[in-house]
């Protein structure tokens, strides 16, 4: 039996909310869900195993509940660059003065201080610009000598224990998977997690690295906050299952006017490669103190939303903020108030990526043209994987996109993608249940009334994986 609450949301940009302190306890998860969150995020980061545990557990109880397939992301902490300690627990460094960084453990004064990270001293070079303490202080390097590395101040502050650094432009040869991240990861995916994100990607490698890793129990996500990574950008988004705009790290190693313009890079890249793309950090950061956002925050999210992306993400809004619930019923708002903009319509109409010379491809290119000539309800798509549906999500139709899957795994990884409507159902076994399924699910997710049209693609062998090759037109009766 379907419930009130698997009635389609009044937009297509998904939400995730991020889970902590604020937001543990089954009544507050259970609030973030109506209050619009699709997809909840444990950033592994903050809490121990049993805390994520518990709040898995919350989330799947209120799943059955609710009978609506919600989206788990395991975000992995990655690499954190950092100075070491100071004997007066930090030091003034003025502009023009010569600091060193060097392996030595002890503790630093207004001449040096231990970098403990050999891979960081191996890769700088003179010339090199230090970022720290999020790039309120800048460093150039002017000499190096293997374990250390004598730099000018050229940006000067206070810098104090434990900092962190940053390198814009330099590729690391480290790995994005620490220890930690490593046994976080493994944690995760015993937990049953759908989506992996990877922090700290810098190359192609680092996703490799992962996916071997992950070895197909979770969808791995990319996020992208390194230049580095902009630099390879088309080589991770095929690699990636999703990607990230991660604009934390990304804002302190590239100039603050660049962000802007890399996030509709990234989140167009990413649509065209039908590939979903998440946008996160500080959307709605006043929000952890303050009942209602600044009129910049909600321009910068309805940005996003205009710009096609498939999900905003909120953080500490929905973690640890005084507001959580109230984080993401805005955020929901000013995503339904974007989407009934005729001018947001105009700009999804304005780019269709090209479909790939498959069936599949053509199947769902034609799916959106078809719905849009009969302004069908919805359009109904048949998947094992997923791909069919996202290939549908690519197009960004105007109808809602319902996705029948007999995979619970496949609907809550789609939790995360643009206008999708994940249902779990058996497969169909012949043309007739075809219909008869869409026809019923359209009508009980809410999607579709008595008299209304449906485009449905399916694949022929039914159940086979990958084999989109049939659309049909039928009736709700």
């Amino acid at each position: 039996m379907y419930s009130e609450h698997n009635a389609k949301r009044a937009r297509n940009c998904k939400i995730v909310a991020t889970l902590g302190p604020a937001s543990s306890r089954p009544d507050q998860i259970k609030a973030l869900v109506e209050a619009g969150a699709d997809v909840f995020r444990l950033n592994f980061s903050h809490g121990s195993h049993d805390d994520h545990r518990q709040r898995i557990h919350a989330v799947r109880a209120l799943e059955r509940e609710l009978n609506r397939p919600i989206g788990l992301l395991a975000d992995l902490q990655g690499p954190k660059l950092r100075v070491g300690v100071f004997a007066k627990g930090g030091a003034d460094l003025p502009a023009g003065k010569l600091f060193r960084l060097d392996s030595d453990p002890a503790p630093g004064d207004a001449n040096r201080v231990c970098l403990p990270h050999g891979e960081v001293l191996q890769a700088l070079q003179p010339g090199t610009d230090l970022l720290l303490d999020d790039g309120k202080l800048r460093l150039r390097i002017r000499r190096t000598g293997g374990d250390w590395a004598e730099a000018e101040v050229i940006v000067g502050g206070y810098l104090s224990d434990r900092k962190g650094v940053n390198l814009p432009g330099v590729v690391i040869p480290m790995s994005p998977l620490t220890p930690k991240d490593r046994a976080d990861l493994a944690v995760a995916l015993d937990m049953g997690v759908d989506w992996v994100a990877l922090s700290f990607v810098q190359r192609p490698e680092d996703l490799i690295e992962a996916r071997g890793l992950i070895g197909g129990r979770a969808a791995l996500l990319a996020k992208i906050e390194k230049p580095a990574a902009i630099a390879c950008l088309e080589e991770l988004v095929a690699l990636a299952d999703a990607l990230m705009v991660a604009r934390g790290d990304l804002g302190v190693e590239l100039p603050l006017a660049e962000v802007p313009g890399q996030q509709k890079r990234i989140v167009r890249q990413a649509r065209r490669a039908g590939k979903p793309v998440v946008v996160a950090t500080q959307m709605l950061d006043s929000m952890v103190k303050a009942p209602v956002p600044t009129r910049a925050e909600v321009s910068d999210v309805a940005t996003a939303v205009y710009d096609g992306a498939d999900a905003l993400m909120l953080s500490a809004e929905s973690a640890s903020g005084d507001y959580p619930v109230e984080s993401v019923a805005t955020m929901n708002a000013i995503a339904e108030q974007v989407e009934r903009d005729p001018l947001y319509r105009g700009i999804m109409d304005a780019e269709h990526a090209s479909p790939d010379a498959t069936s599949a491809d053509a199947i769902t290119a034609a799916a959106r043209q078809v719905a849009e000539t009969i302004g069908a309800a919805a359009i109904v798509t048949y998947t094992m994987s997923g791909s069919t549906a996202l290939r549908a999500a690519r197009e960004r139709p105007k109808s809602p996109i319902l996705c029948l899957t007999p995979s619970l795994a496949t609907a809550r990884r789609l939790a995360i993608a643009w206008g999708i409507n994940p249902v779990v159902s058996p497969d169909a076994v012949n043309f007739a249940d075809m219909v008869m399924r869409a026809v019923g699910r359209a009508r009980e997710s809410g999607l579709a009334k008595l008299g209304d049209s449906l485009v449905v693609t399916a694949g022929v062998p039914f159940g086979t994986p990958g084999a989109t090759n049939v659309l049909r037109i039928a009736k709700v009766e």
